[in-house]
């Protein structure tokens, strides 16, 4: 018989959410002031000006628009939150 691996499942949603706000402070970031460039010689502007970057590597804008990590070539950081 193979053997099974039994997981404990949390269900206590205050146990997740604690959880949850470990890793964001861990893997998020929000900064006031940042360029966003598509582009290795940083002709393309993607966004200029605050962003959050989510710890799945997305950046969120503050409009809730997301730009994907695989559009963002580099960004420079002018000054942090």
């Amino acid at each position: 018989m193979i053997g099974l691996m039994v997981y404990p499942i949390i269900t206590d949603l205050s146990v997740l959410e604690a959880i949850r706000d470990a890793f964001r402070k861990i893997f998020e970031h929000q900064y006031d002031d940042v360029v966003v460039y598509g582009d290795r010689e940083s002709d393309v502007v993607l966004h200029e000006g605050p962003v959050r970057m989510r710890g799945d590597g997305w950046l969120e804008l503050p409009t809730g628009r997301l730009i994907s990590p695989e559009a963002v070539h580099h960004i420079d950081i002018r000054s942090e939150n």
